[in-house]
């Protein structure tokens, strides 16, 4: 089972460390976009072009699925991803986890680029999914671009300012950004107010790598032997994962006991 991500940078990390999670037999494809980031600031036939360069890429290995692990992508080039791919690679998307949270109740934040907050596109969503809960829609200033960089101040500075943005009593935060689930702990932390209950976080990554799984016919096997493999593409280049990407969690567990391809 061979499994492709895409994303312009390491915010696909955070599914590829959910599939891994639920089947650490999985090879997976990370192909990502360094020489192209950010993607946000991009038109729309630009975003589109350097997804399909990277899903493109991703395929000549042969995957069962593609996973679109970026908000952006999936919001401007998912569909065109799925007409070149489908129906031999399943493309699966990804969307803020709006419903979810909304259905356990507001009041809740959801933490986006500044280019997504306010947009036609979130808009549609809350509007769809909101389930009349209070939503605050926060701009998340610099975060995504801090992740991405692995700067330590540049993160707790951008978390501390979407923080202030976002009311005291939410209990409940979306992560609509795939690069926030990599800080989701230093979130949590920030957003946390004494005496309220200690607000849940809300990610995409979890969902989609099932998601992914639920296409291809397979079922999640946390206990499955740890033989696969990971492949990683920066803008089609063949390398291996960066430090940078070990520097977090996920990226620790994706180099953690498992083959590394550079080809």
């Amino acid at each position: 089972m061979r499994i492709a991500l895409v994303d312009s940078g390491i915010g696909l990390l955070a599914a590829a460390a959910a599939v891994r999670r639920a089947r650490p037999d999985a090879d997976l494809v990370l192909s990502s976009d360094p020489d192209g980031m950010p993607w946000g600031p991009r038109t729309t036939d630009d975003i589109t072009a350097r997804a399909l360069g990277c899903a493109r890429a991703a395929a000549a290995y042969g995957p069962d699925a593609l996973i679109v692990a970026c908000n952006t992508a999936s919001v401007h080039a998912l569909e065109v991803l799925r007409a070149e791919l489908e129906p031999a690679v399943p493309v699966v998307g990804t969307v803020p986890a709006v419903k979810p949270a909304a259905a356990a109740g507001g009041p809740l934040a959801v933490w986006a680029t500044p280019a997504t907050t306010g947009s036609p596109y979130q808009r549609r969503l809350i509007d769809r999914f909101g389930n009349g809960a209070e939503i605050t829609e926060v701009p998340c200033h610099g975060l995504a671009d801090a992740v991405e960089k692995g700067g330590e101040a540049a993160v707790d500075a951008a978390v501390a300012a979407a923080a202030a943005l976002t009311p005291p009593a939410v209990r409940s935060v979306v992560l609509g950004c795939t690069h926030y689930e990599l800080v989701a702990e230093r979130i949590r932390a920030a957003v946390r107010s004494a005496p309220a209950p200690e607000p849940v976080l809300y990610g995409s990554a979890a969902a989609v790598a099932a998601q992914a799984l639920r296409r291809i016919g397979a079922e999640p096997d946390p206990k499955a032997p740890p033989t696969g493999t990971l492949t990683v593409l920066h803008s089609g280049r063949p390398t291996g994962l960066s430090g940078l990407a070990r520097g977090y969690a996920e990226g620790r567990l994706l180099a953690a006991e498992h083959a590394v391809r550079t080809g």
